[in-house]
């Protein structure tokens, strides 16, 4: 039987969260070229991951306890089914990371290809000024 041989996934940013401006806890955040990960946990270690074609939206959060000791809370809104919402907490330098993340999703949609037509008021097929003839109901079957 062949061993697979496991190959380190090259992060572009990592950090950890942080009390009082210290990294000492066990939760980690790590950004690749193609996902964002959260990992948490000692003993029993759980991991989420996005895809970041899939983030959304990208919220920052500093209050002012965390200004004083220059960190912010990252809120990451994704059309993952398994992790919509991911939160960095107490993370450094909040402004540059919430930067380098938007930048990586950028990125990685132009690199799929991928730019979703915003819609801001119904279906845009139902435009009434659309010069269209089409009719769907003229297709036979």
């Amino acid at each position: 039987m062949a061993k697979t041989k496991f190959v380190p996934v090259e992060k572009i940013w990592q950090d950890r969260r942080r009390i009082l401006g210290i990294p000492m806890t066990f939760t980690k955040y790590s950004l690749s070229e193609d996902r964002l990960f959260l990992e948490k946990g000692f003993l029993t270690i759980k991991t989420d991951e996005v895809l970041l074609y899939r983030i959304r939206d990208i919220d920052l959060n500093m209050r002012l306890g965390q200004r004083i000791f220059g960190v912010g809370t990252i809120h990451i809104y994704s059309s993952d089914t398994s992790a919509p919402t991911l939160e960095l907490k107490n993370v450094k330098d909040p402004r540059a990371v919430s930067e380098l993340i938007h930048q990586s999703v950028e990125k990685a949609k132009d690199k799929r290809r991928m730019r979703p037509m915003e819609v801001l008021h119904g279906n845009p097929f139902d435009d009434p000024d659309a010069d269209s003839d089409f009719d769907p109901d003229d297709i036979e079957t």
